[in-house]
């Protein structure tokens, strides 16, 4: 008769970030486990709090099914040697199925005799098996993990006692000195410990003790109470399910209550309070009805009502204190102009091996304007991104930013505006941080987006000349979010820009109009063309670019992002086509044709030496095409050329006896070959 298992580990409390990944770990870990041994159930149950981690399986079987089956091994002449022993094959075919030589026995199958064993086993108790269950809690992994008395094992927190209970039964799982038993621990403060009877009382044994062991359950209690209320006073908050996933994890059993702070506060910078209450307190902000921010604040409370006054007096106070503090550096920042701090960073290292903050920022213009006067930027872009490029790192310096340190970009631009700086400016000081996350938001405006590149730009640049650079497992600098980051803001601008041409010229004017030379010699100009390659592939695999596609548009000697992405548009677009497999079957046969006569492309077509009309009706196509700037024109281009193409190859011997004549054919494919390479690598595609 199938029961269900109870499998609970207690702990000290863990960090609200680690309890669903855990959680979700440990069960998938136990499916994996009751599955290699043969055990079957009907589904498993994840539950959790700060202090467990618990996955309960419904209707798992007692035992192991039951082994009867007969076995057919080698044949009878492989199975026994010319003296009638056994060979190593019939050895090895009876311990695997776990029986020997004297359990084999031969009979006919289709007129030739085979190797047989009848294997009946009985299946083991699942009761045994799950002693194996401490094998999981050492098996599991965490971003962090502790020691404590003695032990060398790790866990994400210290251990307190287990619970394993099949049924009513005691599935006695033992790690370290803790051996599992039916007793679990209520609320920290509200409840006591519970001796559980059975594996199906977990649940509702715990709710009677404060503990919502059901982390959905949880979530659903605090939004019900937050929504009743901002009903009940009239107010608004926005969405936050990362706040919302913490503050379940957070609390056993939550309690949701409102607390305020005065009205002089709402003076500063709305970022400041929301960093203050959300950042710091796990507190949700509060808005009117018209959207406005206001001086309430909406928290969580891991127990009951009970003396929930003195929760909402204490939780005031811990929040004016630091308000009190955010004042206090507010005022002080706004008695200095912007000069005072810009200056204060050329005392500000960079990083040690590249050097200051100061230096940065001119590598940053200097990255900044080269790029505007390729992209053709207006003039009020040019002199907006110069401003901002000047002073954009200066309230890494201000008390402010010194304390909040999750508000840098966001004072600076605020004391910007202050400051009398024109919108984009401000607004640039921000938006170069972005995107703060690999899908965060991207820069709103042309010269936040130019400033964010090249400051990213100049940051993996100069990690790459000192020699840090990102390896298969770490990447402590972010650069690959950098890269990725430029990637997507290049997209969103329509910003073409090859950076195997590009990067060259870039270090080049580092290394030799900038009194902020670049540390060292820069020498990595391909290797960073490259890693910043490998964030396009990046980009189309999450936009589901086809693999094949993938391969073959970053095959090509192209490194412009927006280049490489109208290719995978246009193969994507016609993949399926009816035309799409003659004409790269086309093309990928002009380029085997190159490859085997091992052509270097030297040749200059000379129309002297055509033969026929095919090969002037190649050249006129070729030289039509060649005119063509857009990708999805130049493949319906080739779709036009393709029947001229095979004809071509009807009527020429490409490797004539002619040398002239040969050379000038192959000059003619090459052409060819040249310009559907700006469509990638065409042999890497998959085509049926």
């Amino acid at each position: 008769m199938a029961k269900d298992y109870l499998f609970e580990i207690g702990t000290e409390e863990m960090p609200a970030h680690v309890v669903e990944r855990s959680v979700k770990q440990l069960a998938q870990r136990t499916e994996k486990f009751l599955k290699e041994n043969g055990l079957n159930f009907k589904c498993t149950k994840a539950f959790s709090t700060p202090r467990r981690l618990t996955v309960l399986v419904e209707a798992l079987a007692e035992k192991q099914e039951d082994i009867d089956e007969i076995k057919k091994g080698p044949a009878k002449k492989i199975a026994l040697d010319q003296d009638k022993n056994w060979t190593k094959a019939a050895q090895g075919f009876a311990r695997g199925q776990g029986m020997t030589t004297d359990d084999i026995y031969f009979d006919k199958l289709k007129g030739t005799e085979y190797a047989y064993v009848h294997v009946k086993k009985e299946g083991k108790k699942t009761s045994d098996i799950l002693l194996g269950m401490s094998e999981i809690i050492k098996s599991m992994t965490f971003p962090t993990k502790m020691r404590w008395d003695s032990h060398d094992f790790e866990f994400v927190r210290p251990i307190h006692w287990l619970v394993s209970l099949y049924g009513s039964d005691v599935i006695p799982v033992k790690i370290l000195d803790i051996t599992a038993g039916r007793k679990t621990a209520g609320h920290r403060f509200l409840g006591d410990s519970v001796v559980l009877a059975n594996s199906s009382d977990y649940e509702d044994a715990l709710k009677d003790q404060f503990v919502i062991v059901d982390a959905n359950k949880r979530r659903k209690m605090i939004i019900d109470q937050m929504n009743k209320l901002v009903k009940k006073n009239n107010w608004q908050i926005k969405p936050d399910e990362s706040l919302l996933e913490e503050v379940t994890n957070l609390v056993e059993y939550p309690t949701v209550f409102a607390g305020s702070f005065a009205k002089k506060y709402l003076q500063m910078p709305k970022e400041v309070l929301i960093t203050s209450m959300k950042d710091n307190q796990r507190y949700f902000e509060v808005y009117d009805q018209n959207g406005e921010l206001i001086n309430h604040f909406i928290a969580v409370r891991n127990g009951n009502k009970d003396y929930l006054e003195n929760v909402v007096s204490g939780n005031e106070k811990v929040l004016v204190a630091r308000l009190d503090d955010a004042q206090f550096f507010y005022d002080e920042d706004r008695k200095y102009p912007l000069s005072h701090f810009v200056q204060k960073l050329d005392n500000v290292s960079f990083h040690d091996k590249i050097g200051s903050m100061s230096e940065k920022m001119k590598r940053v213009n200097i990255i900044g304007d080269f790029l505007a006067k390729r992209w053709h930027l207006d003039k009020q872009v040019v002199s907006d991104f110069d401003r901002a490029s000047q002073i954009y790192k200066f309230d890494l310096v201000t008390q402010m930013v010194g304390e909040f340190a999750e508000l840098q970009g966001v004072m600076g631009r605020h004391y910007a505006k202050l400051a009398g700086e024109k919108d984009d400016v401000a607004a640039a000081i921000a938006e170069h941080y972005m995107p703060t996350t690999s899908e965060g938001n991207l820069p709103q405006t042309t010269v936040g987006s130019l400033l964010s590149i090249a400051d990213k730009l100049d940051t993996i640049i100069t990690f790459f000349a000192v020699g840090m650079i990102p390896s298969s497992s770490n990447d402590p600098y972010a650069l690959r979010r950098y890269a990725y980051g430029i990637v997507r803001i290049l997209i969103n601008q329509s910003w073409s820009l090859p950076f195997n041409d590009v990067l060259p010229e870039i270090v080049s004017a580092l290394e030799n109009q900038t009194p902020a030379k670049l540390p060292k010699k820069a020498e990595q100009e391909e290797e960073i063309s490259l890693f910043i390659r490998d964030r396009i592939k990046q980009y189309l695999q999450k936009n589901n670019y086809k693999y094949d596609i993938i391969d073959a548009v970053l095959a090509s000697s192209q490194q412009d992002p927006i280049q490489i992405l109208a290719a995978a548009k246009v193969l994507q677009l016609h993949h399926d086509d009816d035309k799409f497999k003659p004409v790269v079957e086309s093309l990928i046969r002009i380029t085997n044709i190159l490859k085997k006569a091992k052509y270097k492309g030297k040749n200059i077509v000379n129309k002297d030496l055509f033969d026929n009309d095919t090969e002037i009706q190649l050249a006129e196509g070729v030289n039509d095409l060649s005119k063509i700037d857009k990708l999805a024109d130049l493949y319906d281009g080739f779709v036009k050329l393709q029947p001229v193409i095979d004809l071509y190859f009807e009527t020429n011997m490409i490797m004539a006896k002619d040398e002239a004549v040969k050379n000038n054919r192959l000059a003619q494919l090459s052409d060819v070959a040249q310009l559907s390479k700006r469509l990638g690598d065409l042999s890497k595609l998959v085509i049926k």
